[in-house]
């Protein structure tokens, strides 16, 4: 099948990507990797009349650490943040988690930003960012705004993005010593969706959990944050009954619908399989195990 006719854009700044958006409303939509949006556009599950490609502005690809945060633009693919030496030294969890997004082609294409905006509920960089307490930043011609990870996902494939706004950057803050994280993701075959994923993110300080984070992937109408097993971590030592009690409080957090892929009961025990594996994992990183 073809996608309905659009009109083709191709903004050389983001000042006149973010005029267009306005002008256009809901007809209008970023164009980045393209890896979601194209499919979606060939099943006519999507026919936006414009289509706004930011590829040619220049700047918008990168990954760094700046004001004591990690920042992503909206350019910068999944290919690279898999060849990062600075995700595999300082942030585990999306070091862990870019190899095992889809297949190698997507992932030479699409974007983390991109990812995110699409708002999959089986999309893992959904998951890593709430683990990891992200925010991000929504720019339109009036101003910007930031919203916190956990607070931009509204559902299946739906934001707190509004339709003249580009999700322009994803801040994380900065890694510092005794930190880890690990993502560990089921799925049927290379480039399936994931059956379940977990997102662990740690902060030890003096022995104790210091903050924790955790995401879970493809198990709820959108990527879930599980509050209740971060909560239950807070200022504890991660010894086996702090962690089987969190694993435990993850796998209540989700909300899987029996599938082909397995049972409710199947995907929440691999939830809690993951969510001890996943601790045990950050915590042997955070120490400086690799």
């Amino acid at each position: 099948m073809l996608p309905a006719p659009f009109e083709y854009h191709a903004p050389k700044t983001v000042d006149e990507a973010l005029e267009l958006l306005d002008q256009l409303g809901d007809e209008g939509k970023v164009l980045a990797g393209g890896q979601s949006l194209i499919p979606l556009l060939k099943l006519r599950f999507a026919s936006p009349g414009h289509l706004v490609d930011i590829n040619k502005i220049k700047d918008l690809d990168y990954l760094e650490e700046r004001d004591g945060a990690l920042r992503i633009g909206p350019l910068f693919r999944h290919k690279s943040a898999e060849r990062s030496s600075l995700l595999a030294s300082r942030y585990h969890v999306m070091a862990d988690a870019a190899p095992q997004i889809a297949d190698p082609i997507i992932r030479n294409r699409g974007t983390i930003v991109g990812s995110v905006a699409h708002a999959d509920p089986s999309g893992d960089w959904g998951a890593v960012l709430l683990a990891l307490d992200a925010d991000l930043v929504l720019r339109s011609s009036s101003g910007s705004r930031t919203v916190k990870a956990r607070d931009f996902f509204n559902g299946p494939f739906s934001t707190a993005l509004e339709p003249n706004e580009m999700l322009s950057e994803i801040r994380i803050p900065a890694s510092r010593s005794q930190t880890g994280g690990a993502y560990l993701k089921l799925e049927r075959k290379v480039g399936d969706f994931a059956t379940v994923a977990v997102a662990v993110h740690l902060q030890m300080a003096d022995g104790q959990v210091g903050s924790a984070g955790i995401g879970l992937t493809a198990v709820g109408p959108q990527n879930l944050k599980a509050e209740r097993a971060e909560a239950a971590l807070k200022g504890r030592v991660l010894d086996d009954a702090a962690i089987k009690e969190a694993a435990g409080l993850a796998a209540e957090a989700a909300e899987p619908k029996a599938d082909h892929r397995g049972s409710v009961e199947y995907k929440r025990n691999v939830v809690r399989v993951f969510t001890e594996r996943g601790l045990r994992r950050a915590y042997e990183r955070a120490r400086g195990g690799g």
